[in-house]
């Protein structure tokens, strides 16, 4: 099977879109994700995919801490700024558990890695979860390739 046929089998899991941040020498990184997924509630446990060439992978392999940010339907700018898509803008963070997050993110949620696993051309990083902050308000999707909304999907449908 070929890798377009693969993406694009995966490309009709609608998903959520985070950000992950996380701080070295006081200077916070990020990528936009949407791997990752909740892994357990007792103890409250989350996951994360990296690839093996991203920047991001030893700076988390660094710090040994991390920040999931599940974007609003209103933050898809959020999302391509730390995809690499828009240059040259300033993104303002707050903090939550000692970590750098993206202020009016759906939810804010603060790790410490607690394992790591090399799974073909990803890491996977287990994280222990430290604090919690919700917002109310709409998810921003990716589906099909592309960024969606809850009323784009709506008419996807029919």
């Amino acid at each position: 099977m070929d890798n377009r046929l693969f993406r694009d089998a995966m490309g009709k899991f609608a998903t959520g879109v985070t950000v992950i941040l996380t701080e070295t020498d006081g200077d916070p990184h990020g990528m936009t994700a949407n791997a990752f997924m909740s892994v357990s509630l007792d103890p409250k446990l989350v996951v994360i995919s990296i690839k093996e060439n991203a920047r991001m992978l030893s700076k988390i392999q660094e710090s040994k801490k991390f920040s999931v940010n599940i974007l609003a339907a209103q933050q898809e700018d959020i999302s391509m700024i730390f995809a690499g898509q828009l240059k040259d803008q300033q993104v303002s963070f707050g903090r939550l558990a000692d970590m750098p997050v993206i202020p009016d993110a759906l939810a804010q949620v603060a790790c410490e890695v607690s394992a790591e696993y090399v799974e073909g051309d990803h890491t996977l990083f287990i994280g222990r979860v430290k604090d919690i902050k919700l917002e109310d308000g709409n998810p921003l999707l990716y589906f099909a390739g592309r960024y969606r909304n809850l009323e784009d999907l709506a008419e996807v449908s029919n």
